[in-house]
């Protein structure tokens, strides 16, 4: 069966983390949720959330996927040496990497935006284009294997842009 790597850290965004689980758990993957450590994390809006692997870039053969949700947890991701190298091998192995509202920031950290075109929250366009990357600022956007949307309202495309990328790739 196939598995999803859901990151997870404090102060996500409640609604981009829980839209996606679910998703993919109704789509027949595997939901992993990982993060810098095993444990509870506090969502923005005060949901308990529970990680029950920690980030291993040497698992990345495991996973079909990364989803990195938004909130303020992309800030917390990118000081994590482990979860940048987690991203950066699954975009190395050609595996999706998919990145919400402020999710981009870790994308940004792990180097592998440059010359892509990315959306993301508009508040973040300067970090994105500044990191080399073209921002498009469309509700959802795919390059290659990075697929990327602006906020809560764009899930629903993306979800379906995103589990049917997953379906080609059997």
């Amino acid at each position: 069966m196939k598995r999803i790597a859901l990151l997870l850290e404090d102060l996500v965004e409640d609604v981009e983390f829980i839209y996606p689980l679910y998703r993919f758990k109704e789509e027949g993957y595997i939901v992993d949720v990982l993060a810098p450590r095993v444990g509870e994390f506090v969502g923005k809006k005060g949901m308990i959330f529970h990680a029950s692997k920690k980030i291993d870039p040497d698992n990345t053969d495991m996973y079909e996927c990364v989803f990195i949700p938004g909130g303020y947890a992309p800030d917390r991701f990118r000081r994590d040496k482990e979860t940048l190298e987690f991203i950066r091998k699954m975009y190395n192995e050609g595996k999706i990497v998919a990145a919400i509202c402020h999710g981009p920031w870790a994308l940004i950290s792990a180097r592998i935006i440059k010359g892509k075109r990315v959306t993301g929250f508009f508040s973040i366009r300067d970090d994105i284009e500044n990191a080399g990357a073209i921002y498009t600022g469309k509700p959802v956007e795919v390059d290659g294997n990075i697929i990327t949307g602006t906020d809560p309202k764009a899930m629903p495309e993306m979800m379906k842009i995103l589990t049917a990328m997953l379906k080609e790739r059997g």
